[in-house]
């Protein structure tokens, strides 16, 4: 890196000192206000204010966990803040290593090495003096003669100080490329001590291989690393990061010609350069280009037009393989057989509580002779008792039997209401970090005679693809779910294109029982669901289980919503304000999306406490979150929510409580878990709460579809409340223009 130098600015500024103070610092983004008690300054336009040269300077810019003691050279220039007066708005930030053995004991000692406090930093530095510094870098072995310093504590202490060197080293050269200093972090685990090299040669890998850093971003490092407008490397970064952008969005595949003109319009390149590239990455074997036929716009398969796709590898990978698998299940005899099927089906129906309407008992029947089959339909229409009984059905002739479903919570209500264990997918593939796969797959299959897998519409290509290869020949698959619902999170659209393609022998319940009838939110989720307004008048000599609350003002429909979450609704009807009621969102932004409309529950709800930061968002103690990645290590899954538990401000550590497991993170790991007192209808997806808290405004038109709303109401267990404006909930009520997903699952599905 070249060394920081004053530029030609009045202003301008260098800075070498020591930290006296963080007052704040942004871990997401590396943004930090610190007081620097300079050693030198070196101005343009003089000392700034300084009325003596040990007065602190008030500082602001971008750095990597910074740490009272640590000796720092800043450059950037005086600005004049109009709260905090006089300061310096620092464009580079240099660590510097600090020469004399009470500096290195003050350095280690402040926080920056896991194991290494002041006790421990006086013994290191008394054993080593001023050569602490090389013999962590160089002989950290030598430690061990310190005492309280053992092999395992050494591991701690020399993984520690190597990756905060590497990071160091990392963000010096990263920080003249516009590469905030958080991520160097992120890049530093990802490639270790690789990381320099790999991103001098091929920048854009970090938008392939970092999460949270994207194309733009990774795109501006190169530009200025030299890269031209026009450089291969470019185009085919760019090409998959539209691809993936595409996946992102719920969609397997991409049409070319759909595909080429996002990348031009992306990149600012002519078709032809993007043509090389796809070339290029088809032969590296990063896409797959298919031809296929598509339907004409009048839907007949008879005035079919050509188009090729283009698939990133892994998804054209899965759903041609899901196609093959669930044909193989289908073609496979079955092992699991009924002498008498009708016989047993009616024995089994004998022991069941009520009795089952004809569509009911069809679906009985219907898995008593499948091999694959599914079964869908509204609240209220009976899936869980048919589970039950398809269940009841196959212990009869001591068939092994397995439950399953996408999230842990839909698990654990199908354990609830069958009886039995159920876990979820992941769970029951077992996932083997160490190998990054699946342990049961087709070499390893499932033990089980039958397997039923609910909420089925949540699953992905990927997921189902994992499933089904997993899935014995002999056994009966049953999928269950509600096709109405918002497809799945990620790509693909399983449950749909299964039922579409015709394969697969299909129940769907419509008949809503006596029980469920009594039930408002039932019998307007069925509403919805065909395109009618329920009433929005709620009565007034009864409580009611669903409600419509007027309110055209977004600001004031928070205030509504953060007063019916801790007031009306515990006072009212007995619920717990954090563990029962559940705020639903369409959408994140804007006044009552799930970012703002967390910040205002979390200070109603759980206003004090310890607390960490990471970005705009604040982590405190007992605090309601959600794990938004798969993390297989952990054993958590995306949509999994719990309550922090335990935080450690010291240790820079944190536990959250999932159901009856406690599971700790590290606090660079927080990007792995969000704020959970408001949470998108999406993510809602395979759950239940007590009680659900909808807005519906305007504002969220982009996003207003039947599904969407009928998806939330059917969350709510024993209260529903819609909060917003009537013609938003007329507007998504009629919409069922639901956004074509670009899949081939169901043609591959279907006979030639």
């Amino acid at each position: 890196m070249k060394e920081m130098s004053l530029l030609q600015d009045p202003d301008a500024v260098e800075l070498t000192g020591t930290i006296e103070r963080v007052i704040f610092h942004n871990e997401e983004n590396g943004y930090t206000v610190l007081r620097l008690m300079p050693a030198s300054v070196n101005s343009s336009g003089g000392d700034g204010g300084l009325t003596r040269p040990r007065d602190s300077v008030g500082c602001v810019g971008h750095m990597v966990n910074p740490q009272a003691g640590v000796q720092m050279k800043l450059a950037g220039r005086w600005v004049n803040n109009a709260r905090f007066g006089r300061q310096v708005e620092f464009s580079h930030s240099e660590e510097m290593m600090p020469a004399t053995s009470e500096g290195i004991r003050l350095y280690l000692a402040s926080g920056l090495i896991k194991g290494v406090g002041d006790e421990m930093a006086t013994r290191i530095v008394k054993a080593f003096g001023t050569d602490t510094i090389r013999v962590l870098d160089e002989e950290p072995e030598r430690l061990l003669k310190v005492r309280g310093v053992g092999k395992k504590s050494l591991d701690r202490i020399r993984t520690s100080w190597a990756e905060h060197r590497g990071i160091r080293d990392l963000l010096l050269f990263l920080q003249p490329h516009g590469i905030t200093p958080a991520y160097a972090v992120r890049i530093y685990r990802a490639y270790g001590a690789d990381a320099l090299n790999i991103v001098r040669e091929n920048p854009y890998r970090l938008a392939m291989d970092i999460h949270g850093i994207g194309f733009v971003t990774a795109d501006a490092a190169a530009r200025k690393l030299g890269f031209e407008h026009d450089h291969p490397l470019r185009i085919q970064a760019g090409t998959l990061y539209v691809l993936q952008k595409a996946t992102d969005d719920g969609n397997v595949y991409l049409p070319e010609a759909a595909l080429m003109q996002a990348v031009c319009a992306q990149l600012g390149v002519d078709e032809d350069l993007v043509s090389d590239a796809l070339t290029t990455l088809e032969s590296d074997e990063r896409i797959v280009r298919e031809d296929m036929d598509m339907p004409g716009a009048d839907g007949d398969a008879a005035s079919c037009q050509p188009e090729t796709g283009v698939y990133l590898r892994r998804y054209f990978h899965c759903e041609s393989k899901t196609a093959f698998y669930l044909q193989r299940l289908l073609n496979s005899p079955k092992s699991i057989r009924f002498e008498n099927a009708d016989a047993t089906v009616n024995k089994v129906v004998e022991q069941l509580d009520i009795g089952l309407a004809p569509e009911q008992l069809e679906a009985v029947r219907m898995a008593a002779r499948s091999k694959v089959m599914v079964l869908t339909g509204g609240p209220g229409t009976g899936k869980t008792t048919i589970i039950n009984a398809i269940i009841k059905l196959f212990a009869e002739v001591r068939a092994r039997i397995l439950l399953a479903a996408p999230t842990g919570r839909a698990a654990k209500r199908m354990a609830e209401t069958s009886g039995r264990e159920a876990c979820t997918i992941h769970r029951l593939l077992e996932y083997s970090p160490k190998e990054d796969g699946f342990a049961r797959n087709e070499d390893s299959p499932l033990a089980c005679g039958l397997l039923v897998v609910d909420e089925a519409s949540m699953m992905d290509t990927l997921l189902f693809y994992h499933l089904l290869k997993a899935v014995p020949l002999g056994a009966t698959l049953v999928l269950v779910g509600d096709v109405h619902q918002l497809p799945s999170v990620g790509p693909g659209n399983v449950l749909g294109d299964v039922i579409s393609s015709g394969v697969v022998p299909v129940v769907e319940l419509t008949e809503i029982f006596r029980q469920s009838a009594e039930s408002e939110i039932i019998c307007n989720a069925h509403l919805i669901n065909r395109g009618e307004v329920p009433s929005l008048e709620s009565s007034k000599d009864r409580l009611s289980d669903f409600y419509f609350i007027h309110q055209n003002d977004p600001e004031k429909a928070a205030d509504l919503m953060v007063d019916l979450v801790r007031n009306h609704i515990p006072r009212r009807f007995g619920f717990d304000a954090v563990n029962d009621i559940q705020v639903l969102t369409p959408m994140h932004k804007g006044a009552v999306g799930a970012g703002q409309m967390n910040a205002r529950l979390q200070e109603a709800l759980n206003p004090n406490g310890l607390e960490v930061r990471r970005g705009d968002r604040a982590f405190r103690l007992h605090d309601k979150v959600m794990q938004i990645r798969n993390n297989y290590d952990k054993d958590v899954f995306n949509g999994d929510m719990g309550r922090i538990s335990f935080l450690d401000l010291t240790d820079r550590t944190l536990s959250v409580t999932f159901d009856d497991r406690v599971v700790p993170y590290e606090f660079d790991e927080l990007d792995e878990l969000a704020p959970a007192y408001a949470i998108s209808i999406h993510k809602s997806q395979g759950s239940e709460y007590p009680a659900v808290v909808i807005p519906i405004m305007m504002q969220h038109y982009m996003l207003l579809q039947r599904n969407l709303i009928y998806t939330g109401a059917t969350r709510g267990k024993k209260l529903v409340i819609l909060v917003g404006e009537s013609r938003a909930l007329h507007m998504a009520v009629k919409n069922n223009k639901t956004r074509k997903r670009y899949t081939r699952l169901a043609e591959r599905l279907r006979p030639c």
